[in-house]
């Protein structure tokens, strides 16, 4: 239902509206991720892990010859609540609509038609625009005054989850060995998974292409593009998503997706409110209310290559005082030296890139050791900050001349430790 007020309107871009607020962003739009819809408190994403079951052939068996169980846990969506609210004057538009001029008394009685129409399908490219964003990058803030963090993105998720596969990378990597690092970590149970896919940013996907076309004699021509896959994956772009950034996972808009959303239409009435803003005055209101909230079934099914540049910082004493969301820091320690990361206006999700440029030493941040000539990326969940184990995966490599040879690419396994 949609409640409108004091107008004549027959409500067809009303119903593009609520779509779009409730759908308007690339992750749905590209099938990428099960959204849940009318979802007012709580949503459990139910999960089932079943061990092994097989074993030797017992002619009479018992309770203890029993092998295999089941390991159920639930994820949870619980959307939060936020809102969009504008105020306009009319007759701000009466020189630019003329159609809409006042004949006669200057004061309007009821908002005409078209001009809703206009201003609703501007209010819904707007929030086409801003619910895209915070579906892949928002980070919820519980403080009515702070606009900017609404609720929690995919992204969010993701770096503040310890069971992610993490896949060491550069920046001087090419796309092309991105790609094929981010493959060889993904475990083979999901490699040839049809839903499977790698997601990107636009101008990643571009450099993709850009390698592929420099190969002359398999690229497409430059007045082609190539067809964005690797290996048999398809790989998707989403405008809002960081340079530097690959995903793996199943990822489609049905339950047996990796990735899940839950939104809600207010109480199924004054989902988009048009009325005065007071009777006595001239100006009027649009108004909508909503909720939503992303999450991961399994961090496990996530395969995550995070090549972005932190922005630099420098360290005082032992003391490393994080600036952003996204930062690096180079030490250079003359004795082995133990660090303590500050992160007082930081968010979960935040990542520091620790480089230890000393020749001998080890450098200890936050009880993760950095051995010397190193680098590890540390993530935090909002209470603890963590890294990975590595483990060494043998790549072919990438030049066509030194195909006998082999690279070595770290993968992680996540461990906790403690903030």
């Amino acid at each position: 239902m949609i409640n409108i007020k004091n107008t004549n309107y027959d409500g067809e871009v009303l119903a593009k509206i609520l779509t779009k607020a409730s759908t308007g962003n690339e992750l749905v739009q590209k099938g990428l991720i099960n959204i849940v819809p009318n979802v007012e408190k709580k949503y459990s994403i139910p999960r089932m892990k079943v061990g092994k079951m097989l074993r030797k052939r017992v002619e009479q068996p018992e309770d203890n010859d029993s092998k295999g169980d089941f390991d159920y846990s639930e994820k949870e969506l619980k959307p939060v609540d936020f809102m969009a609210f504008t105020t306009f004057n009319p007759r701000s538009f009466e020189q630019i609509w003329r159609p809409f001029q006042p004949k006669g008394e200057l004061v309007f009685r009821e908002l005409p038609p078209d001009v809703q129409n206009t201003m609703l399908s501007s209010l819904a490219d707007q929030v086409d625009f801003e619910l895209g964003d915070h579906f892949v990058n928002g980070i919820y803030v519980d403080d009515n005054s702070d606009d900017d963090h609404l609720f929690n993105g995919i992204l969010m998720r993701i770096f503040e989850d310890p069971e992610v596969i993490r896949v060491k990378s550069s920046s001087e990597d090419s796309m092309v060995t991105r790609l094929m690092r981010v493959r060889k970590a993904t475990p083979q149970v999901l490699r040839n998974n049809p839903s499977f896919v790698y997601i990107m940013s636009v101008n990643d996907a571009d450099r993709y292409d850009d390698e592929l076309t420099m190969r002359y004699a398999k690229g497409a021509n430059w007045t082609e593009t190539n067809s964005l896959r690797f290996k048999g994956t398809t790989i998707k772009t989403v405008a809002s998503w960081p340079d530097g950034l690959i995903v793996g996972t199943v990822a489609t808009p049905t339950d047996k997706s990796n990735l899940w959303g839950a939104v809600n239409l207010q109480n199924d009435f004054n989902v988009v409110q048009i009325d005065k803003l007071t009777n006595a005055g001239e100006r009027y209101f649009f108004k909508m209310l909503m909720t939503a909230d992303t999450n991961t079934a399994f961090g496990e099914e996530v395969v995550l290559l995070d090549a972005r540049e932190g922005n630099l910082i420098t360290v005082t004493g032992t003391t490393i005082t994080m600036a952003t969301q996204n930062d690096m820091v180079e030490l250079a320690p003359t004795a082995a030296t133990t660090y303590n990361i500050v992160a007082t206006d930081i968010l979960p999700g935040a990542r520091l890139t620790v480089v230890n440029k000393a020749a001998t030493y080890k450098a200890t941040v936050q009880a993760v050791e950095i051995p010397a000539g190193k680098s590890t990326s540390l993530y935090y969940d909002g209470k603890n900050w963590f890294e990975g184990d590595v483990v060494e995966v043998k790549l072919p490599s990438e030049s066509p001349s030194e195909d006998s040879e082999v690279q070595t690419v770290q993968t992680t396994k996540t461990t906790v430790k403690e903030e």
